[in-house]
């Protein structure tokens, strides 16, 4: 159930895995400052050590990045990204950092993020899959979309791996198949609407 006084707030879920750097720095430089939603990053990373991501995910655009904090409340024009060995979720208002279950071998992983904004947020969710080998994301995308939100695929043949993308395309049918140049101007098109996507 999507909690009422939530329900103007975007939520973007954006996935990758091998090959995801770039792919998620193009989107990423590409949206302004003024992007009137949260943005919610997982890329899979090994459980040790430390990531750079949203130093590099800063660098590439304007919008301001940092890993996500347990119990945080959500702010559009923001970016989060998963830490290492965490499971990123969304709750109405505010995000979840957990340990959980692996899930594809992964954590973080696509997955438990795209079901829980699905849950939360409904028809004002917009879910990306974007480069990386195996399946992860593809049933996330799919609860993305019978909750009224609207899904994404970088185009398989222009991924660096092809393996996610193409599962994504074949499970959940998504509503757009572009390749990582086009989905920023898509994204803003989509949340710039003002109404569900659905």
């Amino acid at each position: 159930m999507v909690a009422a006084d939530h329900q103007d707030h975007w939520i973007v879920v954006l996935g990758a895995s091998a090959g995801g750097v770039e792919a998620l720095s193009t989107v990423i430089g590409a949206l302004p400052a003024e992007f009137p939603a949260a943005v919610f990053v997982v890329l899979h990373l090994a459980p040790a050590g430390i990531s750079l991501l949203p130093e590099i995910l800063g660098r590439a655009g304007p919008l301001p990045v940092r890993h996500a904090a347990d119990g945080a409340p959500i702010e559009p024009g923001r970016i989060y990204v998963a830490p290492p060995d965490r499971h990123l979720l969304v709750e109405p208002g505010i995000m979840r950092v957990t340990e959980g279950p692996i899930e594809h071998r992964a954590r973080p992983a696509l997955d438990p993020l795209f079901r829980s904004a699905a849950e939360a947020y409904g028809p004002r969710v917009v879910g990306v899959v974007m480069s990386g080998m195996l399946d992860d994301g593809a049933t996330g995308l799919l609860a993305v979309k019978e909750g009224g939100g609207a899904t994404i695929v970088q185009d398989p043949d222009d991924a660096m791996f092809r393996g996610m993308p193409a599962n994504a395309v074949r499970l959940a049918a998504p509503d757009h198949v572009v390749p990582a140049t086009g989905i920023a101007p898509l994204l803003l098109t989509l949340v710039g609407r003002g109404t569900p996507v659905g």
